[in-house]
């Protein structure tokens, strides 16, 4: 870190401000800061999203790189425009005391609209037009886009009612009319009204010092509200609200999702006390999809969109808004996974090294023991999803490679592991264990899961078909014809399995569903 601390934000006007409040706490702290707008990729790069459109997950992404390449030392965001999870080297550093988190309705004259049958009401978010029709069935709704100024400049000239604003953003850029309505019966987006600082996670020297700016309970509050986002699989744009409040020692949680079109609604509300807290967010987000909550998120106007995908996995919501608006994708899972019964007795004794190559296979296990049963020395994954799940529920990794190819290189010519125990699925890693047991070492296998093929026929009305393994690829063979489908393939083994088949495919960049989802967004632009 420098002697100066670089605050890395967005290039638009509420943006500079939050940044600027950040500045100002940290200089009253003795600090030296310098704030540094941050507008593209990197310094070759022409493209600029426009941030006045809407593109705020765009500039989050460009922040998080500028923080990854030492550009800034600190990254300032709206939290409620901040995905609910963040890549595995930043943080969360601090978040300041929350502002008003309110919505307001700015009239374009007056409140007569309300006593006709209709009326136009202008929204920024689908979280606010799923919550208005829920109230007002009968009004139209109008999507507008743009910064603070383009949005109240739109409404002036526009034949509108009424639009929707953040009361933080209008009152801390002076713009807020007295004659404003508070809707204080529609639930904010998680985070609303309140400024987040993220930066390295490596760097624990600037996390001391953000220490410092921040407020307990509003960390308390958003991360309760966020854990029930990221629960639901949901996004900054996905039609669910959520509102955590502390009063005298308890806490006050409402969360809940609509259908975009206002018709259905779910709602978990609980007060608790803030000692008592456990996993709230979480809890609520289950009790909702419970409940059919996913379902009544995912039902879209589907026929304005001129391109249509088919994904061989279910995927879920928070991935599908990835997509570009002009592109539907349906889906179903091809390929299922039984976990299977494993001995107990395996774990009566230290395992010295433990390979695996698949979320599955760790999942599999955790599904039947605890794991302060297991005692592995050490441990061998591929995989970034395989490497999560074990730093969380398992323990230290010995070592990590990107793909199974690579770790058995690795192994084979590094470690020359005499006997390694092997937790895997049916069908899987015959490569990895030839490759190995060639060089010398001792397999033992132990199914812990297994795969099943689930095909079903699917209609030729989609353009493209994702396929993220080659099971995937022979359980839609069952019963469709490659002829008239696009194979987008998560990685090389899928693609070259997929070219027997299909006339045209396509490979993901790197082997991750992101990046498949934008392989169909490059494809479709």
């Amino acid at each position: 870190m420098s002697e100066v601390i670089r605050i890395g934000t967005a290039p638009d006007e509420m943006a500079l401000w939050q940044a600027e409040t950040v500045a100002k706490q940290l200089e009253y702290l003795e600090h030296k800061t310098e704030v540094i707008i941050i507008d593209t990729l990197d310094k070759k790069s022409t493209k600029k999203p426009d941030y006045r459109n809407g593109d705020v997950y765009v500039y989050t992404r460009y922040l998080d790189t500028a923080l990854l390449n030492n550009q800034i030392d600190i990254a300032i965001h709206a939290l409620k425009d901040v995905p609910p999870s963040l890549p595995e080297e930043i943080v969360q550093a601090a978040v300041l005391k929350r502002g008003n988190f309110n919505d307001v309705l700015i009239l374009k004259e007056d409140e007569e609209f309300f006593t006709r049958k209709t009326a136009n009401i202008a929204v920024n978010s689908l979280r606010c037009k799923s919550q208005w029709l829920h109230r007002f069935p009968n009004h139209q709704m109008i999507d507008f886009e743009g910064d603070v100024k383009t949005r109240l400049k739109a409404l002036e000239n526009m034949n509108w009612d009424a639009a929707v604003f953040t009361q933080t953003e209008l009152k801390k850029l002076d713009l807020l009319p007295e004659d404003h309505l508070r809707l204080d019966w529609m639930l904010p987006a998680a985070g609303q009204g309140t400024v987040m600082i993220s930066t390295l996670k490596e760097n624990n020297t600037l996390i001391e010092i953000c220490k410092e700016l921040n407020h307990e309970e509003t960390e308390i509050c958003t991360g309760i509200e966020r854990a029930f986002l990221y629960s639901l699989g949901a996004d900054h744009n996905s039609p669910v609200g959520a509102l955590a409040t502390i009063k005298n020692e308890k806490l006050k949680f409402k969360g809940a999702v609509f259908s975009p079109d206002g018709r259905s609604k779910i709602e978990f509300t609980k007060m608790i006390a803030v000692k008592e807290l456990d996993d709230l967010g979480n809890f609520a987000a289950r009790y909702i999809l419970d409940r059919n909550g996913e379902k009544i998120m995912r039902e879209r106007m589907k026929a304005d969109k001129d391109i249509k995908v088919f994904s061989t996995k279910a995927l879920s919501l928070a991935q599908t808004k990835t997509l570009s608006p002009h592109i539907q994708i349906d889906m179903d899972d091809f390929v299922r996974i039984r976990n299977t019964r494993v001995k107990s007795g395996i774990f009566n004794k230290t395992i010295e090294n433990v390979l695996f190559t698949s979320p599955d296979a760790v999942t599999a296990i955790l599904s039947n023991f605890s794991p302060a049963e297991f005692d592995f020395k050490h441990i061998y994954c591929a995989g970034r999803k395989t490497k999560r799940l074990i730093n969380k529920h398992i323990g230290k990794l010995t070592h990590f490679e990107s793909t199974p190819e690579k770790l058995s290189e690795y192994l084979s010519s590094k470690i020359k592991p005499g006997v390694i125990t092997y937790f895997t699925g049916n069908n899987e890693g015959n490569e990895i264990i030839k490759k190995l047991e060639s060089d010398g070492t001792k397999i033992e296998e132990v199914e812990c899961y297994r795969t099943v093929l689930s095909p079903k026929k699917i209609d030729p009305i989609y353009k493209g078909v994702l396929f993220f393994g080659t099971k995937t690829i022979e359980s839609f063979l069952m019963e469709n014809s490659a002829d008239d489908f696009t194979a987008f393939c998560i990685g090389e083994s899928t693609a070259a399995e997929a070219e027997k088949y299909f006339k045209k495919v396509i490979t993901a960049k790197i082997p991750t569903i992101d990046s498949i989802l934008e392989t169909v967004n490059n494809t479709y632009h």
